[in-house]
């Protein structure tokens, strides 16, 4: 059975195949929707109208950058919690000892 991921960008229905859980995809598409609307809001009024692929450049990058903080974010509390096991690992050796 073919899953399939509907959104609206700009005025036009693009509609996708999910190769994940649909309810998954959708939230991902949701996302960039919601991004989309929120770089279109923000340069409203503010200068020249810019143009679609513009909005959606800066939309995808935003999105882009967000995933590199959390990554960077997840590795180092990763280190902290490899740094951590180990001095406990240490403390209990020492006291078990």
């Amino acid at each position: 059975m073919e899953q399939l991921v509907t959104i609206e960008l700009f005025g036009q229905t693009y509609t996708f195949r999910a190769e994940t859980d649909v309810s998954q995809a959708q939230e991902v598409a949701d996302l960039l929707v919601a991004e989309v609307n929120r770089v279109e809001q923000q340069h409203d009024g503010k200068m020249p109208r810019i143009n679609s692929l513009a909005i959606l450049i800066s939309a995808a990058l935003n999105i882009a950058n967000d995933h590199y903080e959390l990554k960077r974010r997840y590795s180092e509390l990763l280190e902290k919690v490899s740094e951590r096991s180990e001095r406990l690992m240490s403390i209990l050796e020492t006291n078990v000892s």
